[in-house]
């Protein structure tokens, strides 16, 4: 693939090197020191029934309505992640909104006034960010009591607060004065590094809550620990450790020591999913501590990096699954599980689908967890592991399913603008280890592909239940990961080689430090053929890709701005999620050209697209008010990626007809 001269060599390299520091970053996003009185806006992953707007009419979507959180990011974000990534939600007639501070906003729908607003005043931390709330209705209250509906959030300083979803007053008594502190496992090293971080779940009349862990910090990191509590009281039900500490939990036997004991991590920092009716919590896990380097952690080490589904109730494990054995390549969990009924030897089976950052796609019974998609080990490269380490000799892959992301990398993949800088490209890359994924972590230096940031990350995909169709956003540029021996290197010291935009984790108790760093050619732009992001259908029935597109344009990111609207489409990484609609539709942020788009769900043709005052790194929102389809969209965009930043929340609906 070439593009036109205009856009090549020095022009597009402030642009390349812009995708290559966001995807670097993506890799160690948190390295910082249907009831009464609720509508859902989504069914079986991020869907709308509403088709008021469709293929036909969305062409006339314009602007119905703009708010201001008042929460502009500053100039400086260094050493801050401020992202605004929130999902609203339509509960007891208001659009809710959580800002990147955690207020709790009600919005009139129809018109984006603030009606109310709650402020839980949580401690100031390096990563500020909000990705939705959970509401509950106490059936056993009557109707007009206070708190009957009521919306939980987590806070910054691990506090469960629950307000009255009518008008954001604390619900005074759940737990105390409305809100339930959640003391970390250990002392923490700097103020927010455990923090709950993702959308509480609810599950019946349960409140669970997951927590991020700050990566690559210390082996000995804080217990990624998930509790449950009573919706009602705030008492605690139930606790639950993704790495096992009692040699009596059968995942024990994975470790071999016996026991998860001087390790943490294994948290959910990504959304959790809920069945009520089998009363089934499902939790997206990550890897443990520390990302790179497992030599002292010798096993597969259950139940990290898995989906594991427990009893709402009790905490039980009822099934479990893992997609990483002995995960050192930072593959998490990244996105909510999809519970969507899936055509399975001619029935709809209750099924969870999990979308995973290296792009493959696993479909399981949601009751029992049987592979409803064959899952097959397959043997994975050994050559290159560092002294010490013990990988796993297989992993897991789904067959029938076509993956979301490349699967290797190698100099054959070697791409420049010019025959220039792939040539040195392609000498660069032999300089490494390389291959197919799972390629061990090196001392050399590994190209990861799909990098350690996905592939598809937190938005996941969203399905429509007609066609069976899951579109997924993916990123698509390959990162170099090294391992620094603790004991020669000087972590604040990057070699002469590194790149000035690599990252060093000086990991405290592992004999190494992590490099990690975007595989750009010397001339700035990245050595991996565009689409840098793409975004991906899949008959989820047939089991085949029905159509691929790039995701976003470089056009308003070219140092000179061009004179007329046009698309370069080479795809821009970025963050959040899509939304599919019954009107045929796919609505996306995502990118850093500052749009949002519909696509032709059945095409992925571009049937709209607007601009947005900053990058919607969010998950889009459709919902009905006064006989009115509306499509609203966070626009806040987010500082890891070097968006466009603000503080907006943006609405759209057709435009009215004027009768004849």
């Amino acid at each position: 693939m070439r593009v036109p001269p205009a856009f090549t060599s020095s022009r597009i390299t402030s642009q390349c090197q812009q995708v290559a520091l966001c995807l670097l970053m993506a890799a160690s996003q948190f390295a910082f020191s249907a009831t009464p009185g609720t509508q859902h806006l989504q069914l079986g992953g991020k869907y709308s029934p509403l088709q008021h707007i469709n293929r036909d009419n969305v062409a006339d979507l314009e602007l119905a309505w703009e708010y201001h959180t008042g929460e502009v990011p500053p100039a400086d974000t260094a050493g801050s992640l401020i992202a605004f990534e929130d999902q609203p939600s339509l509960i007891e007639g208001n659009l809710v909104v959580c800002t990147t501070s955690r207020r709790i906003v009600a919005l009139d729908p129809r018109t984006g006034e603030e009606r109310w607003a709650f402020d839980p005043k949580g401690r100031k931390v390096g990563m500020q960010k909000c990705r939705g709330i959970a509401s509950w209705v106490d059936r056993e209250a009557p109707r007009a009591a206070s708190c009957r509906t009521r919306i939980f959030v987590g806070t910054t300083d691990n506090r469960l607060v629950a307000i009255d979803a009518k008008n954001g007053k604390p619900c005074s008594g759940f737990g105390e004065d409305g809100a339930v502190q959640i003391e970390p496992s250990k002392p923490e090293i700097f103020a927010g590094e455990l923090l709950i971080s993702s959308r509480p779940a609810v599950v019946n009349d349960v409140v669970v809550v997951g927590s991020a862990v700050a990566d690559n910090q210390r082996v000995d990191a804080p217990s990624g620990r998930v509790l449950a509590f009573d919706a009602r009281t705030g008492a605690q039900r139930w606790e639950f450790d993704p790495l096992p500490r009692d040699p009596a939990d059968p995942a024990a036997k994975s470790w071999e020591k016996g026991t998860a004991e001087g390790f943490g991590g294994g948290n959910v920092w990504a959304e959790m999913a809920v069945d009520d009716a089998l009363d089934l919590v499902y939790l997206p896990t990550t890897s443990p501590s520390g990302d790179f380097y497992g030599g002292d952690r010798v096993g597969d080490n259950h139940y990290s990096t898995s989906v594991v589904a427990l009893r709402g109730s009790t905490g039980e494990v009822v099934w479990h699954f893992q997609f990483v054995h002995h995960n050192v390549f930072d593959y998490d969990v990244p996105a909510q599980p999809m519970l969507i009924d899936y055509p399975h030897e001619g029935r709809l089976v209750p099924a969870l689908v999990q979308n995973t950052k290296q792009g493959l796609i696993f479909v399981f019974d949601r009751a029992t967890g049987e592979p409803l998609v064959p899952i097959v080990e397959r043997p994975v490269p050994q050559e290159g592991k560092v002294a010490g380490e013990v990988l796993s000799p297989t992993q897991p892959f789904p067959e029938g399913m076509p993956t979301l992301s490349p699967q290797s990398f190698s100099p054959e993949d070697a791409w420049g603008f010019t025959f220039i800088d792939e040539g040195m490209c392609e000498d660069m890359i032999a300089e490494y280890n390389y291959g197919p994924i799972y390629t061990p972590v090196s001392e050399k230096g590994t190209i990861f592909m799909p990098s350690a940031g996905g592939g598809p990350n937190w938005g996941g995909g969203a399905y429509d239940p007609q066609s069976h169709i899951m579109v997924v956003p993916s990123n698509r540029v390959p990162m170099v990961l090294t391992l620094l021996p603790a004991e020669s290197t000087n972590a604040g010291e990057f070699p002469a080689t590194e790149s000035l935009m690599a990252m060093t984790f000086p990991l405290t108790g592992s004999p190494y430090h992590y490099r990690v760093a975007p595989l750009l050619s010397p001339l700035g732009s990245p050595c991996s053929e565009p689409p840098w992001a793409a975004l991906t259908a899949v008959d989820m029935a047939r089991g085949e890709i029905v159509w691929e597109v790039p995701l976003g344009s470089i056009d308003k990111m070219l140092p000179v701005s061009l004179p007329w609207d046009v698309d370069i489409p080479l795809g821009t990484p970025g963050a959040g999620g899509p939304l599919v609609t019954a009107g045929g539709l796919v609505f996306i942020g995502y990118t850093l050209d500052d749009r949002f788009r519909a696509f032709d769900l059945y095409t992925g043709e571009v049937l709209w697209k607007a601009d947005l005052p900053a990058a919607g790194t969010a998950i889009p929102v459709s919902y009905e008010a006064g006989g009115e389809q509306y499509v609203v969209i966070p626009a806040g965009g987010h500082s890891m990626y070097q968006s466009t930043l603000g503080d907006s929340v943006v609405a759209y609906k057709l435009k009215r007809r004027v009768a004849e």
